[in-house]
């Protein structure tokens, strides 16, 4: 039995390799100025707090440094995800969806530092200055920059690990908006003080909330990758689409696909109506090339296929009317009959006849009349015209494996009772 797997990878193409090759150094600069710019924020932070005496701004601090300690893990570990070696011949793309997993863990840790610092009774009140408030609302507008941008490049190229970096800062926004709030309402003299909490300590723990939030999205989504969840719906049902647009396919037996990192692998079984080896690999190839264009960022193909095994068999025959009379034209036909036969026993199963949708047509009618048969899923059309002298139709029923049969009967019925007997 004819059974076959395809499997490609974008590294067999210079285009592929390029296209790959940019994105990775997009990554790679988003990761740097990530990790600057929290080193940045991180001693910015430090010095304002040491100044004012802020336990807010203290874990603001605290949270920066700790990015900028996952920033160099990101950076780090993109450069390692692209990487491809004898024990890793699937590379090292998962690496990303582990580093966003190491950030969530350092989200969390943040937090409980944050949370234990607001829980200790304060001493002395923060000195609270204009240039404090100016150099925080500094953080909160490089902070929220920077944020967007992480997340654009990062969608754009769909890598799981600069998106964490963008939503990271996202919280890291809110939570630096409300220690900014706490600062100003401290400056304005607002002293709120509720069963010994301060402002101060209330705006630190507003802040292990959000950044606890922030920290379980990204743990969850790097966990699903990791063990191995599988694609979206929409993802899945779009390379449904294109693997059934093939009129050689009859059936997808089954089919799967994951992540890993930024990247797609999808594995299908599908049953071809060919017995041809050469013609099976060809078609795979097409299938392959068509989820490639339109499906983004794919890794690895991985195409089972073999014969249809057939139960049905799908008759289309043109009609002059819809008594049953005989068409002697192809494309002109102005109806078709489809007909549905159980070969086990000849059993007639469906029967229909439908309007030929193309005889209006001026041009190229006998082609568009063949492509939709082919859609139609026929297996074998009976015509009066030996259609294997028409180049367009022939073309067309050769490349889907139709086989067309002459007929010189000018009823329907004596045509069925051939193929039901």
């Amino acid at each position: 039995m004819l059974e076959k797997v395809n499997l490609q990878a974008p590294s067999d193409s210079t285009t592929s390799l390029s296209g790959a090759a940019d994105e990775n150094r997009q990554i790679l600069v988003v990761a740097l100025y990530a990790f600057i710019l929290n080193i940045c924020l991180a001693i910015l932070k430090a010095a304002i707090a040491l100044s004012s005496g802020s336990l807010a701004i203290s874990a603001s601090a605290v949270d920066s440094a700790i990015d900028s300690v996952a920033s160099l893990a990101v950076l780090g570990g993109l450069k390692l995800s692209t990487r491809k070696t004898k024990a890793f011949p699937y590379g090292l793309y998962k690496i990303e969806n582990i580093i966003s997993v190491i950030v969530a863990l350092f989200i969390f840790m943040a937090g409980y530092e944050i949370l234990r610092k607001a829980l200790i009774p304060m001493v002395n009140p923060p000195i609270i200055t204009v240039g404090v408030i100016g150099w925080l609302l500094v953080c909160v507008l490089s902070t929220l920059l920077f944020g967007q941008y992480a997340i654009i490049i990062g969608k754009r190229i769909a890598s799981p690990a600069l998106i964490a970096e963008g939503r990271h800062r996202q919280a890291d926004v809110f939570s630096s908006l409300i220690v900014l709030l706490a600062v100003l309402l401290d400056f304005l003299n607002f002293k709120i003080v509720l069963w010994g909490i301060t402002i101060d300590q209330v705006a630190a723990c507003i802040v292990v909330v959000f950044i606890s939030y922030a920290g379980w999205e990204l743990l969850s989504d790097g966990m699903r990758v990791l063990l191995d969840a599988s694609l979206a719906p929409e993802t899945l049902a779009k390379v449904r689409k294109i693997i059934e647009s093939e009129p050689m396919v009859t059936e997808i037996r089954w089919m799967t696909g994951r992540n890993a990192g930024r990247f797609c692998f999808l594995e299908a079984d599908v049953l071809l109506r060919t017995l041809d080896l050469k013609k099976a690999e060809k078609i795979s190839r097409k299938i392959e090339s068509e989820i490639r264009q339109q499906v983004p960022r794919i890794e690895r193909v991985l195409i089972h296929y073999q014969p249809h095994s057939r139960t049905h068999l799908t008759i289309a025959v043109p009609l002059a009317d819809t008594t049953g009379k005989v068409s002697t034209h192809f494309g002109d036909a102005p109806y078709f009959a489809v007909v549905v036969i159980r070969l086990a026993d000849g059993w007639i199963i469906h029967q229909d006849i439908v309007a030929n949708p193309h005889t209006e047509m001026s041009k190229a009618k006998g082609i568009q009349v063949a492509e939709w048969l082919v859609k139609q899923k026929v297996d074998i059309v009976v015509a009066k015209e030996d259609l294997h002298n028409k180049k367009g139709p022939s073309y067309v029923f050769a490349n889907a494996g139709v086989e067309c049969n002459i007929t010189a009967d000018d009823d329907l019925s004596i045509i069925i009772d051939g193929f039901s007997a």
